[in-house]
């Protein structure tokens, strides 16, 4: 299955995407939302009869943050190998575990904002994970698929001089507004294998990144099990799992984004999302 948000911003609706038509599913669940899903929301709409539920042709209209208010957005770093090698980082032990502020999300083709007097707005490929049902203190990494709902493409916009020159957490660089475009749907994960999927990013059409999840470093179980450790997960809560080699830092010359490009970044079997750059306006 397929899930979706649609329509504007502060006024999206639940969908599911099949074929070329987002079905409309608000009948039955009021959002997918943390509340929702912890109330069956996804089995609800799975069993029911959507065959004369109102539709409408899939992106004719805005497509938004396919979750509403995740509680939590986790962030791994440092988690692909051609990414620890291009940044000349030690390899982490242990995942790099940082958060990100929710607000953050916006839909998938939504403008990404450079902070005022940026210069060091950079872009990132990731696989998004989405919990689907409360984990804690899993006992084993082969529990963790039984926790996930689905997968999702998500563009972990980052500013490296608060991210790196500003002391402290990660999180400063990670939680401007607009940093985090999601969708354009959560592939449920009876639907995918994500260990081996094509990632990549392209900015005006160059590509940037290209690479696969089967070069993450610590794999996908692992980091639900290993979070689970120490963090409650909800349904609802995203895990971005790092992002590979092919970033504008590493790049010779760096190469941030500026006003008026275009991000467009896909994962095979999920989707692709395109989102222009501008300059922050008060």
């Amino acid at each position: 299955m397929k899930i979706a948000r649609i329509g504007e911003i502060g006024h999206e609706r639940p969908v599911v995407v099949v074929g070329e038509n987002a079905i409309f599913v608000d009948s039955l669940i009021t959002d997918w939302s943390r509340e929702e899903l912890s109330n069956g929301a996804l089995e609800k709409v799975r069993n029911a009869d959507l065959s004369n539920m109102p539709h409408t042709p899939f992106g004719s209209s805005r497509i938004g943050a396919p979750l509403t208010r995740p509680t939590k957005l986790i962030c791994v770093g440092l988690n692909y190998v051609g990414h620890i090698r291009e940044t000349n980082a030690q390899t982490p032990a242990e995942p790099v575990i940082f958060m990100k502020a929710p607000d953050s999300f916006i839909g998938p083709n939504d403008d990404v904002v450079i902070p005022p007097g940026s210069t060091a707005t950079d872009y990132e490929v990731e696989l998004a994970i989405v919990i689907g049902k409360r984990a804690l203190y899993l006992h084993d990494p082969a529990e963790a698929p039984d926790y996930i709902l689905g997968y999702s493409v998500s563009q972990d916009i980052s500013e490296r001089y608060w991210q790196l020159e500003k002391s402290g957490q990660w999180v400063k660089g990670k939680s401007f507004p607009n940093f985090n475009p999601i969708g354009p749907v959560i592939v449920t994960s009876d639907e995918i294998d994500p260990h081996d999927l094509r990632l990549w990013c392209t900015i005006d059409g160059q590509m940037r990144q290209d690479s696969r999840t089967s070069d993450l470093l610590f794999g996908i179980n692992h980091i639900v099990w290993y979070i689970s450790q120490f963090m409650e997960l909800f349904p609802g809560d995203v895990i971005n799992t790092g992002t590979p080699q092919g970033v504008g830092m590493a790049s010779t010359p760096t190469t941030y984004l500026v006003n008026g490009q275009v991000i467009h970044t896909g994962i095979e079997g999920i989707g692709e999302i395109t989102s222009k750059v501008v300059d922050y306006r008060p």
